[in-house]
């Protein structure tokens, strides 16, 4: 079946898929979120570990996740990867490392007479939903503001001692923070920070049996959407009513293109259907428990992580489709990375097509198994009674 698609149909396929796994990244990251609320929602040990313990059933989700969305993007676009993960390559160690640490927290946390006792621990955990989600909303930002790096392919046949040849050379000093330094960026880093934090709360609404959690939850929802919105706000009028790097579909030359995110909305109605959708979605989901007064609903984690899904997935579909370079180059445009000048060749996208087919069946697992272990909320006693504590 596959082996019928042409070439740019199998980019984009392979586009999509990528686009969604990055979209249920940026949704599990309510963990991330939910370890930079511990000290502000749990005042005692007990509510303490009873929020590390809700967040530590599901805090491999979202490393396996992104090593998903990593390995999936080297396969279909290894350009992207050596380029981007070759140059950028401070931002992608401290986002490396973050995760290395969370997953040591975890472990330890626990632990008796652990070396760094489970403040040092918690505060490790701090560190990894603060960068963790503040470096990779500011490196999802390049995908529309661009980097400064050159690509010469013609590399490959130039032989130099014994060096091996090098396609992609990254010209920024910082090697990827510098991308930090861009309002424009940041404010996609912190509105991805906020977001996080805004769906564990309700993620937290969701599972925590605990009356003085849940008089707090409240509260911080309100303190932790409003940045949101204001962040996430900034950075879809500066995308919407800047330029943007386009591809001419003849001579494949990338041009400056005014306003090109915005024509790329209306160009592809659906995108714009989704984009809408989702954001609606999203802050339905967060005004929801804060305007209700009796009886709250616990169910707007759905609402807005199925509502942060199709926002992002949208949002990545702007990035690289209609003639769009999805990885611009600052330094020189020609060396701007696009689904056509960066995938992977004819033959392995069609075999990599038939082992994505796995994808549904792999989804429905994770379903499973989330709804097994949150088939009911959990209390402080429940933790003390189980043989396994983060």
């Amino acid at each position: 079946m596959f082996e019928t698609f042409s070439q740019i149909t199998l980019q984009e396929y392979w586009w999509i898929i990528v686009s969604l796994l990055g979209a249920v990244l940026v949704f599990l990251m309510f963990v991330q979120g939910g370890q930079t609320l511990i000290y502000t929602l749990g005042k005692t040990e007990d509510e303490r570990t009873l929020l590390v313990n809700i967040l530590g059933r599901k805090w491999d989700l979202t490393f396996t996740t992104l090593v998903t969305f990593g390995g999936a993007f080297f396969a279909s676009f290894p350009l992207f990867y050596s380029t981007s993960f070759g140059g950028a390559y401070w931002v992608w160690m401290l986002i490396l490392i973050a995760f290395v640490v969370q997953a040591v927290s975890y472990e330890y946390r626990s632990k008796p007479n652990n070396f760094l006792g489970k403040r040092g621990y918690e505060s490790l955990l701090f560190i990894n939903g603060l960068l963790g989600t503040v470096l990779i909303g500011t490196a999802v930002a390049t995908f529309f503001t661009g980097s400064a790096f050159s690509v010469d392919k013609m590399n490959i046949t130039r032989l130099t001692g014994n060096l091996m040849p090098v396609i992609s050379e990254w010209k920024g000093v910082a090697h990827g923070l510098e991308a930090a330094l861009s309002l424009q960026n940041l404010s996609l880093g912190l509105a991805v920070f906020f977001l996080s934090r805004v769906l564990a709360l309700l993620y937290f609404m969701n599972r925590v049996k605990n009356t003085e959690i849940m008089e707090r939850l409240k509260k911080q929802l309100l303190f932790n959407a409003i940045p949101f919105v204001v962040f996430f706000l900034v950075f879809t009028i500066w995308l919407l009513f800047s330029n943007g790097f386009a591809v001419n579909p003849v001579s494949k030359a990338v041009f400056i293109e005014p306003y090109k995110y915005l024509h790329n909305l209306l160009a592809m109605p659906l995108v714009a259907i989704l984009f809408l959708l989702g954001v609606l979605m999203v802050l339905t989901g967060i005004i929801r428990p804060l305007t209700c007064f009796v009886k709250c609903s616990n169910k707007g984690i759905w609402l807005t992580g199925i509502g942060t899904i199709i926002t992002v997935f949208s949002l990545f579909l702007l990035a690289g489709l209609n003639h769009t370079a999805y990885y611009p180059s600052t330094f020189d445009l020609q060396s701007s990375l696009t689904i056509e000048n960066s995938s992977s060749s004819h033959y392995t996208l069609t075999i990599m097509s038939y082992v994505s087919l796995i994808v549904p069946f792999v989804i429905a697992y994770i379903w499973y198994a989330w709804r097994s272990i949150d088939n009911k909320k959990t209390d402080i006693e429940e933790i003390k009674s189980e043989t396994h504590v983060y």
